[in-house]
């Protein structure tokens, strides 16, 4: 299969790379030349363990022409949901705070462990939360609600909408331990202006992956373009190379029927809002 649409400008908001706890396909340096590579506009660095947004400034100085941001995951390497961690993060530059991951009760339980982090008490959220969503306001952030449940992200995004979040990202919402259906997903997006990170493939035990793209062309078919962002979550050495998933995504896309304006809308105009950057990177 081929498509004819650019890689050109497209921006991905959820990359894995080494140095990192876990063997990964790609170092920063080695991603950002990928990135390079294929025209990317912009890419952001994802870490379950520790802050990315120095290794991003690093990245951005040694490997010119993309531009590469770092974000903050509130696993327990940082303190789980700590504030001081946030602002520290925030004022070094980091554009994305993700909510627990594979430290969230809801991971943790999904993988029938015990523990973890939790983001309610009783069904209310816990007071260092709210902390983290003022500081988030403040520096017009992109929050992300990592791998809680699905009653857990409709109260958070709630509560975070209250404390002035304006731009909140709901990471795979196709993923088993979430599994939120089309009609929550259309919920979230028309109440509460959030969007939905689509990504290329998701864990299913014993190191295997399964394709998200099926769920994702009917998810996008379903509830249009407006509140999707494409991204990969590429990094493991299970799966192809970073500049191989986002080709085999976008292709798929595109020979299923998704227009070049909505591929445009969900891997350029989307994220480059929620990034900062103009709303449009001329093609070439």
């Amino acid at each position: 299969m081929s498509s004819n649409y650019s890689l050109n400008g497209i921006i991905d908001m959820h990359i894995h790379s080494a140095p990192d706890i876990r063997a990964r396909s790609h170092n920063d340096f080695e991603l950002a030349n990928q990135a390079l590579e294929l025209g990317a506009r912009a890419i952001v660095i994802k870490s379950h363990h520790v802050p990315t947004m120095d290794r991003a400034y690093l990245v951005q100085k040694i490997v010119p022409g993309v531009s590469v941001f770092g974000s903050l995951t509130l696993n327990l390497p940082v303190g789980g949901l700590n504030p001081y961690a946030v602002d520290t993060a925030l004022q070094l530059g980091a554009k994305t705070v993700w909510l627990p991951t594979i430290d969230a009760a809801n991971h943790r339980n999904y993988e029938g462990k015990s523990g973890g982090i939790e983001v309610l008490s009783g069904n209310k959220i816990v007071e260092p939360l709210k902390e983290i969503f003022k500081l988030i306001a403040s520096h017009n952030a992109i929050l992300a609600t990592g791998h809680l449940s699905k009653y857990e992200i409709f109260r958070v995004v709630e509560e975070a909408r209250k404390h002035g979040v304006q731009k909140i990202v709901v990471t795979h919402p196709e993923f088993n331990m979430i599994r939120l259906s089309l009609e929550e997903q259309r919920d979230l997006a028309s109440n509460y202006g959030v969007y939905h990170e689509r990504t290329y493939a998701q864990p299913i035990g014993g190191g295997r992956y399964k394709s998200n793209l099926p769920d994702n062309l009917t998810a996008i078919e379903a509830l249009g373009p407006q509140s999707t962002i494409v991204s990969t979550d590429s990094g493991q050495i299970e799966n192809p190379p970073w500049k191989d998933s986002i080709r085999e995504y976008i292709t798929y896309l595109h020979n299923h029927g998704i227009t070049t304006d909505a591929l445009d809308l969900m891997t350029n105009f989307n994220p480059a809002r929620l990034l900062d950057l103009s709303e449009k990177e001329p093609r070439q």
